[in-house]
This record gives structure tokens, C-alpha cells and sequence, in this order.
């Protein structure tokens, strides 16, 4: 089914209308801007397991590693096997896979979270333009108010 859009002249809508289409279309923008750094996270986690699966030679097997427990918590091991790894899959889910596999699964994932913030720009470029349209037709539309009101107390003023 095809979106049909209808164009509405924004100097047509009273000041409340206005600043309600304002207050929406910055809570829409905010929406992605916040889902396009999440995406830019997620994308950034993929590529730094992506570039750590380099380390995964024959000849560093066996040396030394800090292995991570939390974000800031590493404790000493060794690379005791450099052709297969476990990846976190999500939700608490892991799978073996040979360094080969993995590093296919995060382009993949890298690729994805790529695709989809091209699809959250255009719309987040597209809603922050019209509420910038919005606030200069509110602007324009304050400022004739404000000239009404000051021609009508020169009048009042004069009689």
C-alpha cells in the first residue's frame, strides 16, 4: 500500500498547533537520534571483536592474554586455542564458531548495523528541517502578533 502524503501550509495552523507540531517532532527526533548512537554502539562492538579476532595466529598460541570478566574487571590466561573462538550471539547465548566463521558473523553484524543507520538518517535529517521550518513559521507568526499588538496600542493610544 503506497503512503499518500498530504501537504499541509504551516502558515495555514494557529501558534498551538505549531508548538505541538514542534514538541512532537523534537520527541521524534530525539528517538533516533538516540537510536542511531545506539546503533553506532552496537557497530562499534562488532568492529572491536572484529579487529580481536586478528589476534587469533598460530603463533600466539599459548602466550599470555587478560581476559575480560566485566567492563573493567581482566583476569591473566592463555591463548591455549587460536581456531576457534565462542561469540556472543545475544541474550545471553554463545556459539562456537572457527576464527573464519566469526569474523564473517561480524562483518555481517557490522554491515546490518551500517544499513540501518543509513536508513535512520534521512528521516532524522527530514524531521529535523521541518521542525526547523516550524519554529521559523512560529517565529514569523510571533513577530505579527507582536506588530498587532503595538499598532493596537498606538491606536489606543492615539484616541
Amino acid at each position: 500500500m503506497a503512503e499518500k502524503r498530504q501537504q499541509i501550509d504551516l502558515m495555514q495552523l494557529p501558534l498551538p498547533h505549531l508548538n505541538q507540531l514542534k514538541e512532537t517532532l523534537e520527541q521524534e527526533v530525539d528517538v533516533l537520534q538516540t537510536s542511531l548512537q545506539q546503533l553506532k554502539l552496537a557497530q562499534g562492538k562488532f568492529l572491536d571483536s572484529l579487529e580481536s579476532l586478528n589476534k587469533f595466529k598460530p603463533d600466539n598460541e599459548g602466550k599470555d592474554i587478560l581476559v575480560p570478566l566485566t567492563a573493567s574487571l581482566y583476569v591473566p590466561g592463555k591463548l591455549s586455542d587460536v581456531k576457534t573462538v565462542m561469540i556472543d550471539i545475544g541474550t545471553g547465548y554463545y556459539v562456537e564458531k572457527s576464527v573464519d566463521q566469526a569474523k564473517e558473523y561480524f562483518k555481517r553484524k557490522v554491515d546490518f548495523m551500517t544499513k540501518n543507520m543509513e536508513k535512520v538518517q534521512p528521516g532524522m535529517a527530514e524531521k529535523f528541517k521541518l521542525k526547523q521550518a516550524v519554529m521559523e513559521v512560529m517565529n514569523i507568526k510571533y513577530q505579527a502578533q507582536l506588530a498587532q499588538m503595538q499598532q493596537q496600542q498606538s491606536q489606543v493610544v492615539k484616541s
